[in-house]
């Protein structure tokens, strides 16, 4: 089985407007089995997207549309492609019970999803880690120095796959290393490895699976996987389930990284 597991789609409001089936296309192109679109989640409910452009996450007033839509696409290829619906869900601390409500409420329609932190929380602040190199500087200003905000990140990340979000919670842990994102630009002072395993063992230990995903590798201060390949290995190795994923926000996305986790997913 070849799977993509890690798709965006026209309904992310950061994204492009691709056709669904300009991905899927692709994806058969690329002969691919199966495909999951993982669109980013509405954020919970009370909470407040800290960018600047309040993009995070899609309109919930879509959700059914896009359910609706992803039941046509089903449908139409079913004799080409297996097709999952389902969402990239963020953790955001604070914000469990209305992240397992949401969960709920929509468990009968959601056949796969990822778990993926984002947001961290300083004080009581909220800051986007990924969205730009601008906001990645103020979590340092506000943290004081790049390693707590590494620290920082793989805290959120051990409460993530910790967290009771109920009997619905998703089953794969996204992008483990996106920290790094802006790694050449501002690099930690040490490695976190430690952490890392902390990280891996408590995914082995919850049952979880590992979002092996190729986006970082298009990053202008990255430039490598989430996680990187070694990682991947030490995970690979740890018996955990690995999931390969493009994390594409446009069609031509589809894939981004495969070659890369190749080995550890052909075994």
């Amino acid at each position: 089985m070849k799977k993509d597991g890690h798709i965006h789609t026209p309904y992310c409001p950061h994204g492009t407007d691709d056709y669904f089936l300009n991905y899927i296309e692709r994806a058969i192109q690329q002969q691919y089995s199966h495909i999951s679109f993982t669109e980013h989640a509405p954020l919970p409910h009370g909470f407040v997207d800290p960018t600047p452009t309040q993009d995070s996450g899609m309109d919930k007033e879509l959700i059914e549309d896009y359910f609706k839509v992803l039941d046509q696409c089903k449908k139409k290829y079913q004799n080409k492609i297996t097709i999952l619906k389902g969402f990239e869900v963020d953790y955001i601390e604070g914000f469990e019970e209305e992240t397992e409500n949401f969960l709920t409420n929509y468990s009968d329609h959601i056949e796969d999803a990822i778990l993926s932190v984002h947001f961290l929380k300083v004080g009581e602040e909220y800051v986007c880690l990924d969205y730009s190199e601008d906001e990645f500087n103020r979590l340092i200003s506000l943290t004081g120095h790049v390693d707590r905000v590494y620290s920082l990140y793989y805290e959120t990340l051990l409460k993530s796959i910790n967290a009771d979000l109920g009997p619905n919670k998703p089953n794969r842990i996204g992008h483990m290393t996106l920290v790094q994102k802006f790694q050449t630009l501002f690099p930690p002072s040490r490695s976190f490895e430690d952490e890392q395993l902390h990280v891996l063992r408590a995914i082995r230990d919850r049952g979880l699976s590992l979002d092996l995903n190729g986006a970082g590798l298009s990053k202008e201060y990255c430039k490598e996987t989430y996680p990187p390949y070694p990682l991947a290995k030490i995970a690979k190795d740890m018996d955990i389930p690995l999931v390969f994923g493009s994390d594409a926000h446009h069609s031509k996305g589809i894939g981004q990284g495969y070659e890369t986790f190749a080995p550890l997913l052909t075994q």
